[in-house]
Parts: C-alpha cells; sequence; structure tokens
C-alpha cells in the first residue's frame, strides 16, 4: 500500500492532473486489477461504507450497486424466490449464495440504472458472486477478499480491464474530513451516525406497531439514504432498496422518483411482464429497456407493427393503466425512509400508491400535524427519527 494514487483524470478528461491520498497514513486499498477511475472510486468508497452498515445493521452480508456517487439498489442477502430469480435473470445460475443473493436484489432493484455500476461487497467475493458479475455490464467491484475462483472469473471481464479492489475492512478514516469546492476548502465532522433501531422508537402515529422484518427494511432505508445524494427517498420491500429518489430539490419528486421506480419493480412480476416471450437473441440490456418501456406511458414504441418483431416472439397485449393498478393495488408491506422532513401530506398520499405501510423520517416541518394526520388516514406506521441525512 502507498499513501497516493495516480488517476487518468479526474470526474471528466480535461480535469489533470488527478490522485487520491492519504495524509496521515496508507490508502487502505490494493487494485488487484484494472485502473479505476476518478467516479469509479468516489462510488466504492461510498458503496463500501453502506454495505458494511448495512451487515453491521443487520447481521447479514450486503451489496450495492453504485452510480455516479449514489446506490441505484442496495440490499441483504435474503433467498430469491423463483419469481425473483427471474426477473434478475438469474434463474440459470444454480444456487446461490447468500452473497450473490444479496448483489441479485441490489442490482435487479432498477436494472436501467445499475447498467455499468461500481458494486461493493460487505464480505468476501465468492465464486457465485463473481458469475453473476461475470454476465453483467459493469466498471468494478470493491470488496474486502475474494476467493481465488472468483478473482480468476473477474479478472475475465472486459479483456482483462476489469476494476478489482481489495479494502482494508478493519480502515477507520480520520474523524475529521475536508473537500475543496471554487478553492475554498470545506471542513466537517464525519457522519459516523450509528443508524439503529432505537431510531425507530418514537412512533408518532395512531399505528404504533412496526414488526421486527419492516425495522429492518426501515434501517435499509436510512443507510441507504445516508450514502445517496440529497434530497432522497427511499422504497424498501423485503431486505432491499426497490426505489431510489436521488438528488432531486423538491422532496414529492424525490417520492415520485423513487415511487415510480418502486412501482416498476412490482410490474415486472406481474404475470403479462413475466409471460413476455422474447426473441433468443436479444441482448440482456435491450430486454430490460424493452421491459421499462412496455410498462411505461410509451409503450408503443415497443409495440408497433415492425418494431415488436425485433424483441418478441409474438406481440403482447397492452399492459393498460387499469391492469396495471390492479397489480400495484397488491404490493403491500411496503418501508419508506426520507433523509429529511416530510413538509407536507402530499407525499404520504404519493407513498400509499406504491404500497407503503411503515415510514421513518426525522420529524420536525411545521405541518408535520398534517403529515400524521394522513397516515393515520390510510393505517400506516410512522416513527420520527430526529436526524437529517443530507448528503453532497
Amino acid at each position: 500500500m502507498s499513501k497516493d494514487m495516480q488517476l487518468k483524470y479526474g470526474c471528466n478528461p480535461n480535469q489533470k492532473p488527478s490522485r487520491i491520498f492519504c495524509e496521515n497514513a496508507d490508502l487502505p486499498i490494493t487494485v488487484l486489477n484494472g485502473n479505476p477511475g476518478y467516479i469509479n472510486l468516489l462510488d466504492a468508497f461510498n458503496g463500501w461504507q453502506l454495505v458494511s452498515e448495512l451487515k453491521k445493521a443487520t447481521g447479514m452480508c450486503a451489496a450495492t450497486s453504485f452510480k455516479h456517487v449514489s446506490p441505484a439498489g442496495a440490499a441483504v442477502g435474503l433467498p430469491l424466490d423463483d419469481t425473483l430469480k427471474k426477473i434478475y435473470w438469474v434463474d440459470d445460475l444454480g444456487e446461490l449464495s447468500e452473497l450473490a443473493c444479496a448483489y441479485a436484489r441490489a442490482r435487479g432493484a432498477d436494472r436501467m440504472s445499475s447498467y455499468g455500476d461500481f458494486i461493493a461487497l460487505s464480505d468476501c467475493c465468492d465464486k457465485s458472486t463473481a458469475l453473476m458479475i461475470q454476465r453483467e455490464v459493469s466498471d468494478g467491484v470493491i470488496a474486502p477478499d475474494y476467493t481465488d475462483e472468483a478473482l480468476e472469473i473477474l479478472k475475465s471481464k472486459r479483456k482483462g480491464t476489469y476494476n478489482i479492489i481489495k479494502i482494508d475492512a478493519s480502515y477507520v478514516p480520520e474523524k475529521i474530513e475536508r473537500k475543496q469546492v471554487f478553492g475554498i476548502t470545506f471542513e466537517q465532522g464525519r457522519n459516523d451516525l450509528d443508524i439503529n433501531t432505537e431510531l425507530l422508537s418514537n412512533i408518532v402515529t395512531d399505528n404504533k406497531e412496526i414488526p421486527e422484518d419492516k425495522k429492518r427494511d426501515l434501517l435499509i432505508s436510512l443507510i441507504t439514504l445516508k450514502y445517496t445524494q440529497s434530497n432522497s427517498v427511499c422504497y424498501v420491500k423485503n431486505g432491499q432498496a426497490v426505489g431510489i429518489g436521488a438528488g432531486q430539490q423538491s422532496r414529492i419528486h424525490c417520492t415520485r422518483l423513487a415511487g415510480q421506480k418502486a412501482d416498476n419493480w412490482w410490474l415486472r412480476q406481474s404475470p403479462q411482464v413475466m409471460g413476455l416471450e422474447f426473441i433468443d437473441s436479444i441482448r440482456r440490456a435491450d430486454r430490460d429497456n424493452a421491459i421499462d418501456v412496455y410498462i411505461s406511458d410509451e409503450y408503443e414504441d415497443v409495440l408497433r407493427e415492425g418494431e415488436w418483431q425485433k424483441i418478441f416472439k409474438t406481440k403482447p397485449e397492452v399492459f393498460t393503466r387499469e391492469a396495471k393498478r390492479e397489480w400495484l393495488d397488491k404490493n403491500t408491506g411496503v418501508c419508506l425512509g426520507s433523509d429529511a422532513f416530510f413538509p407536507f401530506g402530499d407525499n404520504i398520499e404519493r407513498a400509499k400508491k406504491s404500497g407503503v405501510e411503515y415510514i421513518a423520517q426525522p420529524g420536525g416541518s411545521i405541518r408535520d400535524d398534517n403529515v400524521i394526520d394522513t397516515c393515520n388516514k390510510y393505517n400506516i406506521a410512522m416513527a420520527f427519527t430526529g436526524i437529517r441525512l443530507f448528503h453532497h
């Protein structure tokens, strides 16, 4: 290890010179393969913090799929049922390890956003996980270690240039962090807030019951938000983020964006989508894109004459708005976290449409009463955490 690492360039090719370095210690990483860039490393270090905290909070191995310094997905390693295996395109991989299940969930939540991701894994990368990563379009991976088999598999990606980073899991950064903007140095205490179930104890709604598995999901949402560009909102179900709305100036736009992603995740499990018959030669990315368009209001783009034949063996029926709403109404038990308070009840109204029944948010708005009343209208249980999780 060394104290610095020269990079090809910064965020953009014109931004030179570029490097990363530690002032008072060696870098905690070893590049085992490839030549990671500036944005790769931003994703890697943020992703590593996220999965490390998920494992600490839940006791389960975790994975995240990062793009442009925000997670596209994050999950713990709960087993996959047959439906999830199919919509994540892993039903042909045989038995999956717990870590592989975590990455399948993280990658599969929003496959459009995860295309070309940087992966972070909480545990030693095994063969099962490496085989899954091998077939996806990805820029690199960071993990505390790799089995010999996994390392050889990953080294074969991208003609031998795939970025593989090993991080020292015992590394603890300094308490004070700095960055420069416009030649001016900003300094603050590192956000080392411990996110645990104590933050969920102040339940302010009439419904006071949050089951243990929902508390786990709320913790996943909050930890994910801690490393998501603000404003941000995160929907979680069954151990995985299913919709992340990042970097929006308006809270309601966060809620809508993340809610639409959560809806798309659920719609992909519908009989209409599960029954789509794709031509044998279609690429994985094109298949994902076709599904995304098919379940959107622009469905004619893939169903018009001369187009559907390039994608499907038989022309699918239109997935009508009424049919989609009927399927979406079957989604229940969704958890929602917000990195800052909800200013109005409209956020709750939108969240309810995506099956949200449990919420964790800081509280502190002058309209808290309106937000609580809206939750009570739908019997939603909401905890005020008292903590904000802005990340910039």
